[in-house]
């Protein structure tokens, strides 16, 4: 396609589906190009040095497809891999190219919705050891108390398809109750993974209506939308046909038919090998 620079979206797996799906409906005119690294997700179990190898090679990738800008709409590579792409790898790649993340965006605005000043987070165990969340939000939001809870199970559930079953419940209500122990103080709860919208009805059954849930999909795409806004020479690069791409490195079949879920519409992607490529 003449002039195809779409915008990169990049996770571990399918989770980013669900941040797209809201980018795309809030800016529907730009070209998007969606990788999906399931050869070698989940990513939330691995170690710091991996994540950020992994996801630099996916960067690394995107640029090649002419790709301006990227999202890493993964919080693990957000919260491993995110800083050091941009501060050491950028200005030697691409210095005039830019990579983002879900964590700064989300950081910025969830003290807002919080009245008592207690929020938790729900998310991978990497993305909780990394203490991502805590930092920043304690930037924009000094007085909230920041109380996390690790969930390794449910991605593995999600992306098997049995975040539907009542097997699901028991991991559920494990952690939501075991966060909700730490502070009951706690008024709003993250979901900082963007696989875990799928388990919203089960986290707000266990959880309570008095209790609120923040998906990033829609806090994302509207930080986009304003960074877009704000740079307009980055704007100016992205192609605008309305254009659709995804990308997997692993079965295509089963991307199509799993990540189905997660966008909210059929989809048709192809397998690509990473590190060739």
């Amino acid at each position: 396609m003449h002039n195809y620079k779409p915008i990169g979206i990049f996770d571990s797996g399918y989770g980013g589906l669900t941040v797209l799906k809201e980018i795309r409906q809030l800016l529907p005119e730009y070209d998007y190009l969606y990788l999906g690294d399931n050869a070698r997700a989940p990513y939330g179990t691995r170690s710091f040095e991996t994540v950020y190898k992994y996801t630099l090679e996916a960067v690394e990738w995107f640029f090649k497809q002419g790709c301006e800008l990227v999202v890493l709409a993964c919080n693990t590579a957000s919260a491993k891999a995110l800083r050091t792409i941009q501060q050491r790898d950028l200005p030697r790649l691409a210095p005039h190219k830019r990579v983002l993340g879900v964590i700064r965006p989300t950081a910025e605005v969830i003290g807002r919705y919080s009245r008592s000043h207690s929020i938790g987070v729900l998310a991978t165990s990497g993305t909780v050891e990394s203490e991502s969340y805590v930092l920043e939000i304690g930037h924009f939001f000094p007085d909230l108390t920041v109380t996390q809870e690790a969930c390794p199970m449910w991605v593995p559930l999600i992306e098997n398809g049995e975040h539907v079953s009542t097997g699901a419940d028991y991991f559920v209500a494990q952690h939501v109750h075991r966060l909700l122990q730490k502070n009951a103080a706690i008024d709003t709860i993250l979901l900082g993974c963007t696989h875990y919208p799928l388990l919203a009805a089960k986290i707000e059954a266990v959880a309570g209506k008095d209790i609120q849930l923040v998906s990033q999909g829609e806090i994302v795409a509207k930080s986009l939308q304003n960074y877009l806004h704000r740079h307009p020479e980055i704007a100016g690069k992205c192609s605008k046909n309305g254009y659709i791409q995804f990308k997997t490195t692993d079965s295509a079949s089963d991307f199509d038919k799993k990540g189905a879920i997660f966008f909210g519409k059929s989809i048709r992607s192809e397998q690509i090998n990473l590190v060739d490529n």
